[in-house]
């Protein structure tokens, strides 16, 4: 039998067979794959959907790794007080599982920072190396909508007081950015391994879908398609996007189409607002799997990266997507990380969020320059395929993984 490796992720350790980013699905298949025996522990939960993850669905599929589900209080908004009390029940819950367990390697996302730290703990008790693989920043992406000062305060200082326990039990970090992989050394400058690891995407599964659905997806040549895909949330500026659309429609450029893919909990509420203003121009297509939606990226013109000024994050799921798509990118995310490999890789153009004139007038001159946009999107392509794709990128976490077991061998 091959060495096991517990992989921990209650909030992002989604399948084939749901909605929801797949990284993990993708790290516990390859860990698999190079002969370990895998458990993902993840959460009975849908949290992307907000509701009981189908397990006998899951079940049916035969995962080449075991598929352990924790049971949680059920939330209904991604920033709500039942979500962090649901995550400390959760995180009882999983130390309740691994005491009864044995691992070589254990392998944890962050957020939630609360189940992280308790893992940290439990990992360095018991001598097992643990790898932390930071998703998100807790609270600064939470402090955008949090709005209740003083409560902010007490709440946001256990988030901190989390990350940081987490971070001083690591043996090894893995980031999703180079920002958020430098967030594990700011206040404690240990020397321990650490990769930026993008969360990309697997270039065969995406090209194998875009031409699969291709022929499903009608477009007219005379139309220019300009397409968000992602969650419809506080972070997300699909708000502008719109009034963008309705300000090209009304100067009369009836060709210029708006796709926007995915669900979220302002999906309704901005539905109705390109309702109000007619905007004909405009198509919220939903959720839809992640073929389909490869292969609408693929027929689109131009794609929106599209973030509110004050969103905290980096290099999103979604970016691997975009690039592999081959097409240019108008990005309004202030992440300076992001905002640098847009220019100096030529994939595309950043602007300022929330400022309806300037998108307008980005998306109007790559209409009107579609030589312009065919060069980006080579480039993208080519950024894809050297530093996105999964098949190669997550090599560098199979490496760190059978590193800190032989380390551990040797002790």
């Amino acid at each position: 039998m091959g060495k096991r490796i517990g992989i921990v992720s209650l909030g992002y350790a989604w399948l084939p067979c749901e909605p929801g980013p797949s990284r993990f699905y993708y790290i516990a298949k390859m860990f698999a794959e190079h002969g370990f025996e895998v458990d993902l522990i993840s959460s009975g939960f849908q949290h992307f959907e907000k509701k009981p993850r189908d397990k006998k669905l899951i079940e049916s599929q035969n995962y080449p790794f075991q598929n352990t589900f924790i049971e949680v209080i059920p939330y209904k908004k991604n920033i709500d007080i039942r979500r962090v009390i649901s995550n400390k029940i959760a995180a009882k819950r999983v130390m309740d599982y691994l005491k009864t367990q044995t691992y070589d390697l254990i392998y944890c996302s962050i957020p939630a920072n609360n189940i992280a730290a308790k893992v940290g703990k439990f990992c360095h008790g018991h001598k097992i190396p643990f790898v932390v693989d930071i998703e998100d920043l807790w609270p600064e992406a939470m402090e955008m909508v949090f709005r209740v000062p003083i409560l902010k305060d007490v709440v946001f200082s256990f988030f901190r007081k989390d990350a940081e326990t987490a971070y001083r039990f690591a043996d090894a970090v893995i980031g999703t950015s180079d920002e958020y992989t430098r967030r594990a050394f700011q206040f404690q400058k240990r020397k321990i391994t650490n990769e930026t690891v993008y969360v990309g995407c697997d270039l065969d599964i995406f090209d194998s879908g875009a031409l699969a659905y291709s022929e499903e997806i009608v477009k007219e040549e005379t139309e220019f398609w300009v397409t968000y895909a992602g969650s419809i949330g506080a972070s997300y500026d699909i708000r502008t996007l719109v009034l963008a659309a309705d300000r090209l429609l009304k100067e009369g450029h009836i060709n210029i189409r708006f796709k926007i893919l995915g669900t979220g909990p302002l999906k309704e509420e901005l539905e109705q607002l390109a309702h109000s203003l007619n905007c004909v121009n405009v198509e919220f297509l939903g959720y839809m799997n992640y073929r389909k939606m490869a292969a609408y990226l693929r027929k689109s013109d131009l794609l929106v990266n599209s973030f509110v000024k004050k969103a905290s994050q980096s290099i999103v799921n979604k970016v691997g997507d975009y690039l592999a798509a081959g097409k240019p990118m108008i990005n309004t995310l202030a992440s300076k990380e992001f905002m640098a490999l847009v220019s100096e890789y030529k994939v595309g153009m950043n602007i300022e969020a929330e400022q309806i004139k300037p998108l307008a007038e980005a998306v109007l001159s790559y209409a009107k320059d579609l030589d312009r946009c065919k060069r980006e999107g080579v480039f993208a392509r080519t950024l894809a395929e050297t530093r996105f794709d999964r098949k190669i990128s997550y090599q560098q976490i199979l490496e760190i993984a059978e590193k800190q077991i032989r380390q551990r061998e040797r002790r």
